[in-house]
């Protein structure tokens, strides 16, 4: 929640000078946002438009409603809630198809190339593909536990032998421990 708090100040601060969002995840975990990179491995999440917040937000919606019939349609192929599906590519990505990370993810869903072939996607830049095989892929840990919510999202954030390597919990790290929470929080939302 903190971090979320952090990155709508930032949205905020950036919306005065018109400046674009960037991220950066360490490796203990803590994540950082910018509208000035300090180095390389800050990826871009949100690119502002003249008008600042309200340019990007319009940017995010816009991209919201071109991928929703091809969400819409991954959810129902792999039986899962299309909200869910939007709350995580929200979550990874913004719904920027060209989202990279610095650990090599990749576009909506943010696929790893391993992922990304085990589970349909021959080019993970595509967002159709994307979005399918990362729907699968949810589905696949949602099985793997139990249609446990919190432990799938986590999984998803931080590799289902991490939650196993933590004995089913949400493992201790404060990205994915926020990542679980920000996921969580826009499902909520959306079932308003």
């Amino acid at each position: 929640m903190r971090a979320l708090l952090i990155f709508i100040s930032l949205l905020v601060v950036a919306s005065a000078v018109s400046a674009d969002v960037y991220k950066y995840t360490a490796a203990d975990g803590s994540v950082y946002y910018t509208d000035e990179p300090k180095h390389k491995k800050y990826k871009l999440i949100i690119r502002s438009k003249p008008k600042g917040y309200a340019g990007a937000f319009k940017h995010l919606q816009k991209n919201k409603k071109k991928y929703t019939p091809i969400i819409a349609a991954a959810a129902k192929k792999h039986g899962l809630d299309p909200k869910l599906v939007h709350a995580v590519i929200h979550a990874e990505s913004a719904y920027d198809a060209k989202a990279i990370s610095s650990a090599g993810a990749v576009g909506l869903m943010q696929l790893m190339p391993a992922t990304a072939r085990q589970y349909g996607a021959t080019n993970r830049k595509d967002p159709k593909q994307n979005i399918f095989a990362g729907t699968r892929y949810l589905k696949y840990l949602l099985g793997l536990f139990d249609n446990n919510l919190k432990l799938s999202i986590a999984a998803y954030n931080a590799g289902e032998n991490t939650v196993k390597k933590y004995h089913n919990q949400v493992p201790p790290y404060p990205e994915t421990q926020k990542y679980v929470k920000h996921v969580l929080s826009l499902y909520k939302k959306s079932h308003g």
